[in-house]
């Protein structure tokens, strides 16, 4: 059940990257201040039983628009921070694009336990469950925008995106469904991909059923580039246009302490990097039939 509670936002967009519990808090920060934010609708809708948030960016016009979903990575300690992810919004809306950002359980003002809370420092079949259960709230989000009255939203042009653990869920909520056009896969796992047997099984299982378009990306300096190189290669292996993208060594102008830097290339210090690759791979692939 779909239930409009705000609209605008100017929130200042802030990056600070916190280790914890061997995963990233992502809260974004700059040193300059940043363009005015756009304006979102914030809604809530139900998964799995649960009461969850999300933002709704829209252009400006009566659409329909082509919708991209946002999947936002770990934040711990920050959890409970509502985080519109704007800086996505300023690259995708002028490009024509509506953008859906899910705050999944734990996150934000959404229901259930946070990440820690139920998963600790497991990174066994517990922690593939709950990203399991995550992905399955980022599809919820798309069909709950998708039977809004009135929708201005084209349903049949759909992709979803996501960076580190929101990379594992766009992989994970890509596998085996038609709802989406493309993929685009940002750093997926890379801070546990070495540390987590469970995760490379069910990535390298998810990506065997990914039928879609997909860019996966990462950057040299990351913990590691293999998970993006071995999804994508699995992915390129169904018959599917894929592009890998193995970006030069990035660091922010304050690295965070305990997290290689160029894990935050994905973050508003580096969009400038990579945003013209994944414009160019969208607009190739959710155009018109």
């Amino acid at each position: 059940m779909l239930a409009t509670m705000t609209s605008s936002s100017h929130l200042r967009v802030f990056i600070s990257a916190v280790a914890a519990c061997g995963f990233v808090s992502f809260a974004f920060a700059q040193q300059t201040p940043a363009p005015p934010n756009p304006p979102h609708e914030t809604f809530f809708y139900t998964s799995d039983g649960l009461r969850l948030e999300a933002y709704l960016y829209k252009p400006e016009g009566p659409g329909p628009f082509p919708l991209v979903v946002y999947n936002h990575g770990s934040r711990a300690g920050e959890e409970r921070t509502e985080r519109p992810i704007a800086f996505i919004a300023r690259l995708l809306l002028p490009a024509g694009y509506a953008v859906l950002v899910p705050e999944r359980r734990g996150y934000g003002k959404s229901e259930g336990k946070t990440f820690v809370e139920e998963i600790g420092n497991d990174r066994g079949p517990r922690f593939v469950a709950r990203l399991d259960a995550e992905a399955k709230d980022a599809l919820a989000a798309v069909d709950a925008v998708a039977h809004q009255p009135g929708s201005s939203i084209d349903v049949t042009r759909v992709a979803i995106m996501g960076w580190s653990f929101g990379g594992i869920v766009t992989t994970l909520a890509a596998s085996g469904t038609d709802r989406f056009r493309v993929a685009i896969i940002q750093a997926p796992g890379a801070l546990n991909w070495d540390r987590s047997p469970d995760l490379r099984s069910a990535l390298t299982a998810a990506a065997r059923k990914i039928r879609v378009p997909s860019a996966c990306a990462v950057a040299k300096n990351d913990l590691t580039t293999e998970s993006a190189r071995s999804i994508c290669e699995t992915i390129k292996k169904n018959g599917t246009v894929t592009d890998l993208r193995i970006y030069g060594p990035f660091t922010p102008t304050q690295p965070p302490a305990g997290i290689p830097p160029g894990h935050l290339i994905f973050g508003p210090e580096g969009v400038s990097i990579w945003s013209e690759d994944a414009l160019t791979f969208l607009a190739a692939h959710m155009s018109r039939p």
